[in-house]
């Protein structure tokens, strides 16, 4: 990990590899995720069938045989700890219970008597959820995916999921019974994404695919993008900790542990007023480190991506976070609230020292599919908006349009659109 001051003179170009990590590895697989997605659009289910085997070491007879049935769901809620499911269950109502408070409904405006003005919400007909299933299962991807979908009213929920060896994880069925999925398929990686967007003879084509998922699941969405909607290009997990010197260094390196073992990719940053509690965080991350069971990737993480940064105040520390929009934001700091007015770029804000970024991740009930690399300088967390179009309505009376329409054929005219002011023009005559 580095240990940088923000005002050593090679501070930019050292944190810059952090900012840059995996750029090259991008650029790199697009080639071969171009490949795969014009091989599914061509052969369909066959070249399901064949890169599932290839890369999920899977073995069917037919796309249908991929598909998961009602009975291995049951089967799954049998296998499942009751308190499990209870937890699963509690994440589902509170996550659906924030997302209530997105919904937006059709409007009417009357306010001009002779035009009438709106917007009608339209739930989307069929969304793909991918759902990660590699060095790891992930029941609460489901869960921020799925339950948006639902309470927007999305026609039909269908969600893929690598299972390397076609075992999938109890948890990740029982989670998507309970947040509303309506067809699951065992099959991952750039080929899921390009049979949700162009449809095969057993997949359904669907309108947006979100989720996140590997560098190829990240570039097959990029390439989809415009003939489906995507929600937004995922990269490496990473979260941001200021902290003021306040606090207790075993928590924070804890949370800071807490994205360094997603995978190698992930960044961890604690950035300080404070450079002997920055050293204390420091200390505590190894001693840590030893006692987790995916130590090696979260090391990995830590070694490569991982940095503890000392600033002069809290204005330096704001303005640096703003500069880098991080997906996860913990303010660890005496007051949080002194500073939320401050924070201009984040994915998700977490005030204090009791709000560890873990529990935005599975139960508080904000979405955990947050921007990042940046991106959350113009990019929003997953929400129901994701799941539902807008169309505009507009209505004229003959009165509103005598009112209106020389103005109308002015600015066209100003265009040079001739037809465009005579459709309005002819009739006025």
């Amino acid at each position: 990990m580095l240990f940088l001051d923000i005002r050593d003179n090679d501070f930019t170009e050292k944190f810059g590899a952090i900012l840059a990590r995996g750029e090259e590895t991008g650029r790199e697989v697009e080639q071969t995720v171009l490949g795969i997605i014009a091989d599914v659009r061509k052969r369909g289910d066959a070249a399901v069938l064949e890169l599932t085997r290839r890369f999920d070491r899977l073995e069917a007879a037919s796309v249908a045989e991929l598909e998961v049935t009602p009975a291995e769901i049951e089967a799954a809620f049998a296998q499942v700890a009751e308190a499990d499911a209870a937890a699963l269950k509690l994440a589902v109502e509170r996550v659906a219970r924030f997302h209530e408070k997105q919904k937006q409904q059709t409007w009417i405006s009357t306010e001009e008597p002779d035009i009438m003005l709106g917007q009608k919400v339209t739930p989307l007909a069929r969304v793909g959820i991918y759902v990660p299933g590699g060095k790891a299962s992930y029941p609460s991807s489901v869960i921020m995916n799925a339950v948006p979908a639902r309470v927007a009213g999305v026609g039909e929920i269908i969600m893929v999921a690598p299972t390397p060896g076609g075992q999938i994880n109890p948890h990740v069925l029982v989670a998507a019974k309970l947040a509303g999925v309506d067809r699951i398929f065992r099959m991952g990686g750039a080929q899921a994404v390009a049979a949700l967007a162009y449809g095969t003879e057993t997949i359904p084509k669907v309108d947006k695919i979100t989720g996140p998922g590997n560098i190829y699941v990240a570039t097959a969405k990029k390439l989809v993008f415009g003939q489906v909607g995507i929600d937004m290009i995922a990269g490496p997990s990473e979260i941001l900790v200021i902290n003021d010197g306040s606090g207790n260094p075993v928590h924070i390196a804890a949370d800071l542990l807490s994205q360094a073992e997603h995978d190698e990719l992930a960044s961890s940053i604690l950035i300080t007023t404070d450079r002997a509690f920055g050293e204390r965080v420091a200390a505590e991350v190894e001693r840590q480190l030893a006692q987790l069971s995916r130590e090696a990737i979260a090391r990995a993480s830590w070694d490569k991506y991982g940095a503890v940064i000392v600033a002069a105040d809290l204005d330096e520390v704001i303005a640096f976070s703003n500069r880098i929009a991080p997906e996860h934001l913990e303010l660890a700091v005496a007051d949080p609230f002194a500073i939320l007015s401050r924070i201009t770029n984040a994915g998700a804000i977490f005030m204090g020292h009791w709000t560890p970024e873990a529990a935005g991740d599975y139960l508080a009930g904000p979405n955990h599919t947050l921007p990042t690399g940046g991106t959350a300088r113009f990019f929003s967390p997953l929400s129901v908006d994701d799941f539902v179009k807008k169309s505009s309505i507009v209505y004229f009376s003959e009165g509103g349009l005598k009112r209106l329409g020389s103005d109308i054929m002015r600015i066209a005219g100003l265009e040079g659109l001739e037809a465009h002011a005579k459709s309005v023009g002819k009739r006025l005559e």
